[in-house]
């Protein structure tokens, strides 16, 4: 058995509680759902500014009833500091010394962020006060409330204009967009509050997460729902540059996996740090293309001959990406378990059911 399949047996023989933010996102609610399948208390915080009350719908129809009957929704803002305390008191009005009978939340798995290197070229100081702000109030709120660990949504934004391949923890480049700027201050927030507070935080650089409930529509919809959209209804799919820009597409079942690895670390070793989540493998946009078109011509024959278009580089990307996941394995034992191809086959039938539904 592997260490992921080791502690959903403890989990489950052992429910804790937990606290999402961002629970209604993509991430999120797929947090929301592994965790509800394996019994365990859930409290989310989220302010639909991204997250969708029809992501937090769908996992209600993919768990029990008793499961659902585990998991508590608050209508908050992570940039609201009550808010954020009244999430890590399991739900409940936190009151300042703390209700002897309440209990604060075991693990924080922080996903609540405003993503996209596009919007916050748009709007840098919405996505400063939602990714630093709000950051920051979490980690105070957790912190006093002395919870078990805090495991955080990190970015291989982190890595800038370091040319270097694949990329290793350690090594980071110049920022090239407001968020990644965000994200490298999520880090440096949560090493002093390791430094200063002694609050133990790990944080976990997600490199191009894909699968289900991941959003198709908006100006900021990520590539591969996106494609997937537009192919199905016959519009152009636009690639950036050459289409020889490479990314390590991650499926969401690794970065779930992650996630409660990270939260339950107890090696001292393990945490203070900061893990990269993704396959460590990158595909081109040319060749992503080519797949997804593969896994949707037996539906939709008219896409035989259906080209990309390409325009001009996007300003803030990087050229290409690859993540070094030793550190990961060795320190967390994660293990990725599905390669971009095995999730594209398994997050299909989900993207073209949505479409089909609109």
């Amino acid at each position: 058995m592997t260490p992921f399949d080791h502690l959903k047996e403890r989990l489950a023989a052992e429910p804790k509680t937990w606290l999402i933010t961002g629970v209604a996102g993509f991430i999120g609610s797929n947090l929301l759902e592994t965790l509800l399948k394996l019994n365990q208390r859930v409290v989310g915080l989220d302010n639909f500014a991204t997250g969708h009350q029809r992501n937090l719908d769908e996992v209600q129809t993919l768990v029990t009833q008793a499961q659902w009957q585990n998991f508590t929704f608050i209508h908050g803002d992570i940039r609201n500091p009550a808010d954020c305390e009244r999430a890590c008191w399991s739900g409940a009005p936190a009151a300042n010394p703390p209700d002897p009978e309440s209990q604060p939340v075991d693990f924080v798995l922080h996903q609540a962020a405003l993503g996209s290197v596009p919007r916050s070229l748009a709007d840098p100081i919405t996505t400063n006060a939602t990714n630093i702000s709000g950051f920051l109030n979490m980690l105070v709120a957790a912190r006093d409330a002395k919870v078990k660990s805090f495991t955080y949504a990190a970015s291989s934004s982190t890595y800038g204009d370091h040319p270097g391949l694949p990329k290793v923890e350690d090594t980071i480049g110049k920022p090239l967009s407001p968020y990644a700027v965000t994200k490298v201050v999520n880090e440096l927030y949560a090493d002093v509050f390791a430094r200063c507070y002694g609050f133990n935080t790990i944080g976990l650089r997600y490199f191009n997460v894909f699968g289900p409930r991941q959003d198709p529509n908006g100006a900021y919809a990520a590539v591969i729902p996106k494609w997937i959209a537009s192919l199905i209804q016959g519009e152009p799919v636009y690639i950036n540059g050459d289409g020889e820009t490479s990314r390590d597409f991650c499926f969401i079942a690794n970065v779930v996996q992650a996630n409660l690895l990270a939260a339950t670390a107890s090696d001292p070793s393990s945490l203070n740090q900061i893990y990269n989540i993704a396959l460590g493998d990158r595909t081109t946009l040319n060749h992503l293309y080519a797949q997804i078109k593969t896994n949707l011509l037996p539906l939709y024959p008219h896409l035989q001959n259906a080209q990309p278009v390409y325009r001009d580089f996007r300003a803030g990307d990087v050229r290409h990406s690859l993540a070094d996941i030793g550190k990961a394995q060795r320190l967390l034992g994660y293990a990725p378990t599905q390669r971009i191809g095995q999730g594209l086959e398994l997050a299909m039938p989900w993207y073209v059911a949505q479409k089909n539904s609109r």
